[in-house]
């Protein structure tokens, strides 16, 4: 006979294949096999884990519309179901998916429009901190300044993109009118929460690097040299400013 966990296995798994029967020992109130109720649950199960997905991906629904939606959703929930019972979890590899979902080829910026509706989940439920003021640098002296280092903020997330995909997710995130974009002009997101909202900010140039560089915990000096040989346009003040005014540092430290 059975133990509770194998046929609890046997149970999950044929939840989620669309031609499983009910594992033995699952019966109807009458004790004989019931596939039909099986089925129904099987459905409504898969029904609730795709409207799990689309809670969490509302730009990637209205970009492919309903049907590809639920469709593409499903397919995931098939193939990859839940592992864990909190179901705001459910989703993270929802991106990846996308990635090699053959239907979807033809939007190649979809998965990365899901990745920044993924992090803006992320950073909506991260840890709480007190971002740092605008003039948070006042206090240094200039000598001391490229030594300094700096403390992220837990929220802070970056999505880069070789698409305009932060341009896409915010035509598509607001319900606004949707125009023309030029779909090869890359774009890199910064996405934080220092108070009550979730910010979404374009990073300016050479940007994404400065700001990996800086979570790696390097000098302000090094990662400027490492932004500027990313991009030579990468404006220090201007980054610096932008970073602080989007509440994306929490603190400072000095060699």
């Amino acid at each position: 006979m059975p133990s509770l966990s194998e046929v609890q296995a046997a149970f999950s798994a044929a939840i989620f294949d669309p031609a499983g029967i009910p594992p033995d020992g699952v019966v109807g109130p009458d004790r004989r096999p019931a596939p039909r109720r099986f089925a129904v649950y099987r459905n409504n199960v898969v029904s609730a884990l795709i409207n799990a997905v689309a809670g969490g991906f509302p730009a990637v629904q209205r970009i492919v519309g309903d049907d590809f939606f639920r469709a593409m959703a499903r397919a995931y929930v098939l193939a990859e179901p839940p592992t864990s019972p909190v179901l705001l979890d459910y989703g993270t590899t929802f991106p990846d998916f996308i990635a090699g979902f053959a239907p979807a080829a033809s939007v190649p910026y979809l998965s990365d429009v899901a990745r920044i509706e993924r992090l803006w989940r992320e950073a909506y439920h991260a840890e709480e901190a007190a971002p740092l003021g605008p003039d948070a640098l006042a206090g240094i002296a200039e000598a001391e300044l490229p030594g300094i280092t700096f403390g992220l903020h837990p929220s802070l997330r970056l999505m880069r993109s070789r698409y305009p995909a932060l341009t896409i997710w915010r035509m598509n995130a607001s319900g606004g009118p949707v125009t023309a974009v030029d779909i090869s002009a890359g774009e890199d997101a910064l996405i934080v929460r220092p108070g009550a909202e979730v910010e979404v900010r374009k990073v300016p140039p050479g940007g994404a690097a400065f700001v990996t560089a800086l979570a790696a915990g390097e000098t302000l000096l090094s990662a400027a040299e490492t932004a500027q040989a990313a991009d030579e346009r990468f404006d220090l003040a201007g980054n610096i400013a932008g970073l602080l005014a989007a509440g994306a540092l929490c603190e400072v430290r000095r060699a």
